[in-house]
């Protein structure tokens, strides 16, 4: 109701030659005048004459607005973005359903629009077993309202906190709490259009398996919501919704019975057949499992993570390397089992489970389900160090692998989920403080993949490029500014913490708004970007603003890398402000390129020395 029938016209002036040019002497419209004229669609005699200049003015009419819908409709239908959309039939179009109807109205008129073989109307259809089969929409202000009666509950939000609702009161009746996961919750609430919630129950003797083997085939295969008990335990009864009202619940519930039944059957199964064999034993079987084409099997990759495990944890300092290899050589064992191969959602989970009754330490059990952290953005990251270290390494592995057989994400393809894993190496990192160079760890999976050592240095290359852009992406949403991003990234040398850390610090204390400093620093930058420091000659400093440089200077240059070796990055960029007035005054009284060559390379060296305190990399 509050959009206008047609668009406002358009009024226009139009500034074109001077009188001089647009008329003869004797007042004739010259070829200029009137081609100006033509162009604006005006006759010669429509000109005016303002202040020396001739000027057109030109009504546009509005567009009308029903016909600017028509046209722009289609586009924006197929504009609508889904994880997933396919063709129906040998219809070019794509969408995320078979497109069955389409109303398109602009007041009480038709919005002439045609998708997919579909031709818009002013006809709708409710509920498909409740409400009326066709339903004709008078105007858009109708629309909502007849959907509704015809049991369409139209608007998403408030489709889902009903199911939020429904589920949240019926749990409360069984003295039950509901365990939520978003993502389900979302999923369900488009999944059905008038939502009715319901409980069902299974036999307790399924609560014997642990409770993943229970939980996954409910919410990943059957979109049912758990419920525990008021200490966390698991309860024998779980929830869902129809789409559809609260008649014949009890036989709908029956239905949901008998097919969690049968999967819970299947777990039960694949469980106590899975228990015949330790994972031990089935550390042979891995190598029938390929890892990627021409990359061997899935032992050949737990060989490689166990040589790349022990080159990291040497890296940061791990000592426990009794758990590191056992839960190494166990890591992939999972995935042989039958538990893991009908519910794939369960590897690493299954494989702590069955590690831990196999009689392994609970630190092997957790570093193998740690390996697989983060599955996805937001998740949990690995509390430990082992598991640490074995999700790093295993996801080097890939990465590594995956760009070795040229295989490097572009655009929106991410087959091998790169992106995803690398973000995830960087949240580790971030996470555990460790102050890791990952040259040397791609270095090593290179060695172990056999990359042909002429290929190395390009490969490394591709490999730090799409480490250092996810790490630049995710300083970025950390709220850094570009500039302290372009800094920390320009490091010597580049690890997460140093980004992370010096990054923050920085950002602190405002040093892109520290103009003073900036200055400083570039001028000195400009000067010694190309210069080694390869040690200061006291002796040869002569004026007294160099040997105050130097002198203050010379112990915050060792400070300064204690300070970053420490992680105390608020103290180096305190320490790099600190020498800002001995610059200024530096550059106030000496003449660095002295006559003296001696002398002028000492002064380069004194400058190169002070730039390394500033911790501001390779400025631009």
């Amino acid at each position: 109701n509050d959009v206008a029938e047609r668009g406002e016209d358009v009024h226009e002036t139009h500034k074109g030659p001077s009188v001089s040019i647009a008329y003869d002497a004797d007042g004739n419209a010259t070829k200029a005048a009137i081609g100006f004229a033509r162009g604006k669609g005006l006759d010669v005699s429509e000109l005016k004459v303002v202040d020396g200049y001739i000027f057109a003015e030109t009504t546009t009419a509005g567009l009308d607005t029903k016909e600017v819908l028509s046209d722009v409709l289609p586009s924006l239908i197929t504009g609508l973005s889904f994880p997933k959309s396919m063709h129906w039939g040998d219809l070019e179009e794509r969408f995320v359903r078979p497109v069955r109807w389409l109303v398109a109205l602009f007041g009480q008129d038709v919005v002439p629009v045609t998708f997919a073989n579909v031709t818009s109307t002013n006809v709708s259809r409710g509920h498909r077993f409740l409400g009326e089969s066709e339903l004709t929409i008078t105007e858009p202000k109708d629309y909502v309202d007849t959907l509704t009666k015809n049991f369409i509950m139209i608007d998403q939000d408030v489709r889902r906190e009903t199911i939020r609702k429904q589920l949240t009161e019926l749990a409360a009746t069984k003295g039950a709490t509901v365990v939520w996961d978003e993502d389900l919750l979302d999923e369900v609430t488009f999944l059905v259009e008038y939502p009715t919630a319901l409980c069902g129950t299974f036999d307790e003797s399924y609560l014997a398996l642990p409770s993943d083997c229970i939980i996954t085939p409910m919410k990943d295969h059957q979109r049912y919501f758990p419920m525990v008990d008021g200490k966390g335990k698991l309860l024998p009864m779980f929830l869902t919704v129809r789409n559809g009202d609260s008649k014949s619940l009890e036989v709908v519930a029956a239905g949901n019975e008998r097919v969690l039944r049968a999967r819970l059957d299947d777990a039960k199964f694949f469980f106590n057949e899975d228990r015949k064999t330790p994972l031990a034993g089935r550390y042979e079987a891995l190598t029938k499992i390929v890892f990627q084409e021409g990359l061997g099997n899935l032992k050949d990759k737990t060989e490689r993570l166990l040589t790349l495990g022990a080159a990291l944890a040497q890296e940061v300092g791990f000592t426990d390397t009794v758990t590191l290899e056992r839960a190494t050589h166990l890591a992939k064992t999972d995935l042989t089992t039958g538990m893991v191969s009908e519910f794939t959602e369960l590897q690493g989970i299954m494989g702590k489970e069955y590690a831990l009754l196999d009689g392994e330490t609970p630190a092997v059990g957790e570093a193998i389900f740690e390996q697989y952290l983060p599955r996805f953005a937001g998740d949990i990251l690995p509390s430990t160090d082992a598991g640490r270290i074995l999700s790093i390494v295993d996801q080097v592995d890939t990465i590594v692998a995956t760009f070795s057989r040229g295989l490097i994400p572009t655009g929106s393809q991410d087959p091998y989920a790169l992106r995803r894993q690398t973000i995830g190496i960087i949240n580790i990192l971030m996470d555990s403080k460790w102050s890791l160079s990952m040259r040397p760890i791609w270095m090593k999976a290179m060695e172990l993949l056999g990359v042909a050592s002429e290929k190395q240095e390009e490969l490394l290359g591709q490999l730090e490029n799409f480490f250092i852009l996810r790490l630049k992406n995710i300083l970025l949403e950390q709220g850094m500014p570009y500039q302290v991003v372009d800094i920390v990234l320009s490091q010597e040398t580049v690890t997460v913490a140093l980004a992370e850390g010096l990054g923050q610090a920085l950002t602190a204390n405002r040093i892109d708004e520290n103009e003073p400093l900036m200055q400083a620093y570039t001028r000195i930058f400009n000067m010694v970007k190309d210069v080694t420091f390869t040690g200061v000659d006291e002796s040869l400093l002569k004026e007294d603003s160099e040997q105050a440089l130097y002198k203050a200077a010379l112990p915050v240059y060792t400070t300064n890398r204690n300070a970053l070796e420490a992680g105390d990055y608020v103290k180096a960029v305190s320490l790099a402000e600190s020498l800002v007035p001995y610059i200024e005054t530096f550059f106030e009284h000496v003449m660095v390129m002295d006559k003296d060559e001696a002398v002028k390379q000492n002064r380069l060296q004194l400058l190169r020395m002070t730039y390394e305190v500033s911790n501001l990399g390779k400025l631009k």
